[in-house]
């Protein structure tokens, strides 16, 4: 991104730089700095490819924040598998492959099913499943292409691509639900803020997440077991600073394994879902955290039961609009309800897409009146198009 659109409305001004370098974002934050009066007090991002270049600026200006090696293997999916792999974290096996040669030496090390996966991607994008070796000859290719050609946005993009030639990793299929971990480190401590159930099957071929809902209804001792473990990924890697989104499948006998963390806040209607279950408003902890302040995540209160929906449409095509959302917008049960492009637009579906096409947050009085609500939402929304 170089130049901001409705960005400009949430901030007071706008520098324009190649986000996509990170040393060209370094530069436009000297700049901008030397046009100002006042000290920069602090620097954060909610984007995951921008993880690194805030860790640049960061250590350029001396500010609280990650430092870039952990920034680095955040965003390297097979430099955080081995990090995990050398802590102990149980976690899927693993493999990397440049070429369908090297993927079936993985699939014979690993087993089928197998989840193909891009080394520096986001959002479930080009992450498919593979359940035996004709679909693993038939999606390779394809996966590895738009591993590559679907992030060449990305400041890591070049160098990584080169450091790998062109791979994609491979993961062994771990069967079990999905939840998500949203955390604040602070000089090195975790505080778990919230736990996401992702209550629907996601088994494949693609990951789509759809419905999430807060707090957990895992039992106490797995969350105390899932904690240690965010508390050592985040050890593993190096994270001693920030937000992070930690991801796990938990297996039919209760086996939390990690899939991965992101040194970043949970993207999408996670903010709104935290803030409206806990009262805890994670973007003004990271603020807190980026300029040495204490953050506040007591919570005084129960959580309240939350979910949200994300919505998708059934194939790619030019959006005409959203049925049924006059309907859903009016519910009292509903805190926000948002549709993320306008009609013309092209919209993708997985696994070419790395975000749903809008979201319904809500809440209400027990976890079940919950997913009832989700429920009647999803039977309500239709994305309509041609």
């Amino acid at each position: 991104m170089k130049d901001a659109t409705w960005e400009s409305s949430y901030v007071d001004r706008v520098v324009s730089a190649d986000t996509t370098s990170i040393e060209e974002t370094v530069a436009a934050v000297r700049a901008l700095i030397a046009t100002e009066d006042e000290p920069v007090r602090g620097v954060v991002t909610f984007v995951e490819q921008s993880v690194p270049a805030v860790a640049a600026v960061a250590a350029e200006l001396g500010l609280p924040s990650l430092e870039e090696k952990a920034a680095y293997l955040a965003r390297d999916k097979y430099a955080m598998r081995s990090a995990f792999g050398r802590a102990g974290l149980l976690q899927p096996g693993f493999h990397l492959a440049a070429n369908l040669e090297e993927a079936v030496e993985g699939a014979d090390k690993l087993g089928y099913p197998l989840v193909l996966k891009p080394l520096i991607g986001g959002g479930s994008k080009y992450v498919r499943r593979v359940n035996d070796a004709a679909e693993l000859a038939e999606h390779f290719g394809p996966i590895q292409k738009g591993a590559w050609t679907g992030f060449a946005h990305d400041p890591l993009h070049t160098r990584t691509r080169e450091q790998y030639n062109e791979a994609v990793l491979l993961e062994a299929y771990v069967p079990g639900s999905e939840i998500s971990v949203e955390s604040i480190v602070v000089d090195g401590g975790t505080r778990v803020v919230a736990i996401h159930d992702k209550p629907l099957p996601m088994e494949g071929p693609f990951f789509e997440e759809v419905y999430y809902t807060t707090p957990t209804r895992l039992s106490a001792e797995l969350v105390e077991r899932i904690t240690t473990a965010v508390e050592a990924a985040h050890d593993a890697l190096g994270i001693s600073t920030g937000a992070t989104h930690t991801e796990f499948r938990i297996t039919a006998d209760d086996e939390p394994y990690i899939l991965e963390t992101a040194a970043r806040l949970g993207g999408g209607p996670v903010y709104q879902s935290v803030l409206l279950s806990t009262g805890i408003d994670m973007v003004d902890a990271l603020l807190d955290v980026a300029t040495g302040r204490e953050p506040q995540l007591d919570v005084p209160n129960a959580p309240t039961p939350t979910g949200f929906y994300l919505f998708f449409a059934e194939r790619a095509g030019e959006l005409v609009g959203v049925a049924g959302l006059e309907t859903v917008e009016t519910d009292s049960r509903v805190s926000e309800i948002m549709l993320y492009g306008q009609p013309g637009d092209q919209v993708l579906v997985p696994p070419h897409a790395s975000a749903a096409h809008g979201h319904v947050v809500f809440s209400a009085a027990t976890p079940e009146a919950v997913d009832a609500a989700f429920g009647e939402f999803r039977d309500a929304i239709n994305v309509e198009v041609r």
